[in-house]
């Protein structure tokens, strides 16, 4: 079963994490990246999942974005079973469901902006022209129609975030991942990132943002505590125990 279109009416959630855990194996040596972590979101939420370096936060974003596979428990994505799919299902999942946001742009330096955006579609049955008309249709979106032409080099590191929403946006997914997109950004360009990504959840879109940044994390709607790799109960988290808490 692969997960069913994230779709307006739909009851399921979409993202649910029983019991799940990661651990890392190298031969005698073990971590225990996530530990026993159950999470559900349900669509159209704008969640973030904050916590200091090396509390599994971007572990957790790995097996939610299907990058990775638990070792323990189980993850839904929109009502299918991930554990249960093949290679091309998962790889069907992560290039058509999901859109990802990260700290490094990953832009290919020689080509345009509107030639960045339309990667995700050279893996689909999309024509060349749709993908051209999808990539500005993208760029429109988040506010750099008019840079389509411009290469990386030639933007700022603000717009270089946004070309990448926009290939993010590209394959039309209702959940978007963002893992610290504005780690590499100064406040203005950090203000203008958050600002599309409160747009796009306003459109409808389920967001979920890794941060370790407390004045990032207010802008979604709920706030996920995570430290040593399990997620702290609500009711022991102060209003400011978000990054760096030593308890």
């Amino acid at each position: 079963m692969t997960p069913e279109p994230i779709a307006a009416g739909s009851r399921r959630p979409v993202i649910d994490l029983v019991g799940v855990g990661k651990t890392y194996r190298s031969g005698s040596l073990e971590v225990e990246a996530l530990r026993d972590v159950t999470l559900t979101i349900d669509r159209r939420e704008f969640v973030a999942v904050v916590g200091p370096s090396g509390s599994g936060k971007s572990t957790l974003m790995h097996i939610i974005g299907c990058l990775d596979v638990p070792t323990t428990g189980t993850y839904r994505l929109a009502g299918a079973d991930v554990g249960s799919l093949g290679e091309d299902q998962l790889a069907d999942v992560r290039n058509r469901r999901i859109g990802f946001v990260f700290q490094q742009f990953n832009l290919l330096a020689y080509m345009p902006a509107w030639r960045n955006v339309e990667l995700p579609l050279l893996y689909t049955e999309v024509e060349r022209t749709e993908r051209r008309a999808r990539a500005f249709d993208a760029l429109e979106q988040v506010g750099l129609g008019d840079r389509a032409d411009h290469r990386p080099g030639e933007l700022s590191g603000g717009q270089q975030q946004r070309v990448a929403v926009a290939r993010a946006l590209v394959t039309e997914p209702a959940l978007i991942l963002a893992d610290e997109p504005t780690g590499n950004l100064d406040s203005a360009s950090t203000a203008e990132v958050l600002a599309l990504l409160d747009d796009l959840h306003r459109s409808g879109r389920t967001i979920v943002l890794i941060t370790h940044e407390h004045d990032v994390a207010i802008h979604a709607q709920r706030t996920v505590l995570m430290r040593d790799g399990a997620v702290v109960p609500a009711a022991s988290t102060g209003p400011f125990a978000l990054v760096g808490d030593p308890r």
